[in-house]
């Protein structure tokens, strides 16, 4: 029994691998690497983590200072130590991708983020977009003076997202292939939110000056419009506004004391209050 063991060990360790033959190519081992395993579970931990929080501070505390240096946290994990990569908004393309292609495949972290804050969502109203996400807070801290947008340019801006989200669908799944005449346009697949995301070359400090720029122009257009890339842009949220509608219990107004006063509505930086109305978005 000894030798048979030995023989085993041997051959399991030995230094030249048997010949198979010309027309076989031995495969490159792929070493695990239990660092990054722990840090995209740390992710999905910090996200969950956040979600509580962001639910229990708006709904239960009415914490507004509590929300503050929530955001905080997530500009500094997920903004700056994870360089914007690690976010739901862009996970839309990934999973949009699985879909259409079997062999693309998707890790269980991209999964956690992509379904995390519609779950939280479906439950508590965005609470994802009002203290957990990096892109949001980032406007709300540099807020100085919002000015009022007019609600039918607001609601028609507001569109673009929707037209946003269909397009990055369309980019990730399976290009843009035009034929008409003799004129051919051929564009592979992209992935167009992470492509032109306006924050993730600041939170990186480096990148392309056009997207520097561009991350500029929203944080300095965000000191006088309350969330500009939130409101107009984000694709995830144009998702994440939809669901909210149906949320089991989202933010009311001071319950059981709203006046109609109208004066909330007015001090709502985000247009997210509709005048004489007791419910408002998480993100206000």
């Amino acid at each position: 029994m000894a030798t048979v063991f030995t023989v085993m060990l041997v051959a399991q360790y030995q230094r030249q691998p048997p010949d198979f033959g010309a027309a076989y190519g031995f495969p490159t081992p792929t070493h695990p690497e239990p660092r990054e395993y722990l840090v995209r579970l740390l992710d999905v931990a910090m996200l969950a983590l956040g979600l509580g929080l962001a639910a229990w501070l708006i709904l239960k505390r009415r914490s507004r200072t509590g929300v503050v240096w929530l955001s905080v946290g997530a500009i500094a994990y997920f903004g700056f130590y994870r360089k914007g990569c690690i976010c739901p908004i862009g996970s839309i393309q990934n999973v949009v991708l699985t879909l259409v292609d079997p062999r693309y495949h998707i890790s269980f972290g991209i999964i956690a983020f992509f379904f995390l804050p519609l779950a939280a969502t479906l439950l508590f109203g965005r609470v994802f977009c009002g203290g957990v996400c990096a892109l949001g807070a980032v406007q709300d801290l540099v807020l100085v003076r919002a000015v009022t947008v007019p609600p039918r340019l607001d609601r028609a801006l507001g569109t673009i997202k929707y037209v946003y989200l269909g397009l990055a669908v369309l980019f990730a799944g399976w290009g843009l292939h035009l034929a008409i005449g003799p004129w051919r346009l051929d564009i592979g697949r992209r992935f167009l939110i992470c492509e032109w995301d306006p924050f993730v070359d600041l939170f990186r400090i480096t990148g392309p000056f056009h997207m520097l720029a561009i991350g500029a122009a929203f944080i300095v257009g965000g000191m006088f419009v309350g969330r500009p890339y939130c409101r107009w842009l984000c694709p995830y949220g144009g998702v994440l506004a939809l669901l909210s509608r149906v949320a089991w219990k989202n933010v009311s107004i001071t319950p059981g004391k709203e006046t109609d006063c109208g004066l909330c509505a007015g001090a709502c930086a985000f247009g997210a209050i509709p005048p004489s109305s007791a419910s408002c978005s998480a993100t206000c």
